[in-house]
């Protein structure tokens, strides 16, 4: 049977995002009426600038008063697209005090306190749903946690960052350097005036701490993730991956280790081999990679970004929390039982692509050898070219932690016959 009493929604946040859901709630007024079993209704938009003109919103919905909106009482669901720390999180946590389940789209916040707002959810017997905070459109957190729930998780490594995975692409079709790749991404507005949360990897690095902490039931917050951004990459860098058979991408990687003891969550540049599926994702798109134990290697693809996509996500999550409200029940919590260690990069093993600037002389080579064998980094291949007293050196190593490598490279630095550390970057994906 229908219920015909509406479920009442606030949203707060009416930006690109915030105005897209507002305008799918409307103009798919009837579908998700009967795909939910009741009416929704946009019961208030709270927003800074009350002035700006918001097609497809009556005027009196609007306020600027967003703790108001969410002490009310008669508010079924608080879509939160505000994003930043405060007062998202004071006007979350109101919410779930007030009667209302929470969707939201805030990956800053859910990656520093998810385990906080998720207690007052669990206090107030209310939803926190949050399939728009990673991956846009792409259904992620809702496969993790509900449809791989009773599969091990061993890892998950993507390209959550539209904005780096452009400049990157354009970087290795065109040649460009990282700035002019930039700039070109600016002007088709894929990267912000000020893009530093994406090019140096905080976007991404909360996306990892959410993802992490869903596959490996443990609790892993944003300092938790080793971060290492991409303004370092450049044009012989690309060079050097496709000589390999690389591309170059940010990944962000969280893992459990060999023993399942610990688990690791890192962002940063790598190579990756162009027959890995991950390689082939081009321009703002996403792409998140898991492998388990039964299910094997899933993929997951989509556009990660953008007003619509975002709030598709963000729609699906309001679905399913009112399907809740009317069944009096709750869906998925946090799942935390694991409790597992997060070991620190140092621990961390991969392979290794290592660039030096070298005196063009006899010697040389087994200078550098030496120095990866008192290390433990063992060799798998090396590249040298040179004229006129200077050389270029190329040393691609078999799996090491991160530990081992730091310390051979401030040893070769020590070297009379080593110039340069030219590049460094972890090789994933084999």
């Amino acid at each position: 049977m229908m219920r015909t009493r509406p479920l009442k929604v606030a949203l707060l946040g009416c930006g690109v995002v915030g105005s897209e859901v507002a305008r799918i709630m409307t103009t798919h007024a009837d579908d998700l009426t009967a795909r939910i079993g009741a009416p929704v209704e946009l019961a208030g938009v709270a927003v800074r600038r009350p002035d700006r003109v918001r097609e497809g919103i009556a005027p009196e919905l609007v306020t600027t008063d967003a703790t108001a909106l969410v002490k009310r009482g008669d508010i079924d669901v608080v879509v939160e697209v505000i994003g930043g720390i405060e007062p998202a999180r004071t006007l979350i946590t109101t919410a779930f005090e007030h009667g209302a389940s929470v969707v939201s789209a805030n990956k800053a916040l859910l990656a520093q306190d998810g385990a906080a707002l998720h207690a007052a959810a669990d206090e107030h017997d209310k939803d926190l749903y949050y399939e728009a905070a990673v991956a846009g459109a792409i259904p992620l957190i809702r496969p993790l946690r509900e449809s791989l729930a009773g599969d091990k998780i061993n890892r998950v490594m993507g390209i959550v960052n539209g904005t780096t995975n452009f400049i990157l692409d354009k970087m290795d079709s065109t040649g460009a350097g990282y700035q002019e790749a930039l700039d070109e991404a600016t002007a088709l507005g894929y990267a912000e005036a000020d893009p530093t949360a994406d090019v140096e990897g905080f976007d991404a690095a909360a996306k990892a701490a959410i993802l992490a902490g869903i596959a490996f039931h443990t609790r892993v917050r944003l300092d938790d993730v080793y971060r290492e951004g991409m303004t370092e990459v450049t044009a012989a860098d690309f060079a050097s991956a496709k000589e390999m058979g690389c591309t170059i991408k940010l990944l962000a990687i969280c893992e459990r280790a060999a023993d399942g003891a610990s688990v690791t969550a890192r962002v940063h540049p790598a190579m990756i081999p162009l027959s890995h599926p991950l390689a082939s994702v081009r321009g703002a798109y996403n792409a998140v990679f898991v492998e388990s134990d039964a299910a094997g290697q899933l993929m997951f693809y989509g556009p990660g970004a953008g007003g619509s996509p975002t709030a598709s996500a963000v729609l699906g999550d309001l679905v399913a929390v009112c399907r809740n409200r009317i069944g009096g029940a709750t869906g998925p919590g946090e799942s935390a039982y694991a409790a597992l260690p997060v070991s620190p990069m140092g621990d961390v093993i991969t392979r290794y692509h290592i660039s030096l600037d070298v005196a063009d002389k006899p010697g040389v080579l087994a200078q550098v050898a030496t120095v990866f064998a008192e290390h433990g980094v063992s060799i798998d291949t090396v590249r040298q070219s040179g004229k006129d007293g200077e050389a270029s050196l190329v040393v691609v190593t078999h799996r090491a932690s991160d530990a081992a490598l730091t310390g051979t490279v401030e040893a070769l630095r020590k070297l009379d016959t080593v110039r340069g550390v030219a590049s460094i970057m972890r090789v994933e994906g084999e």
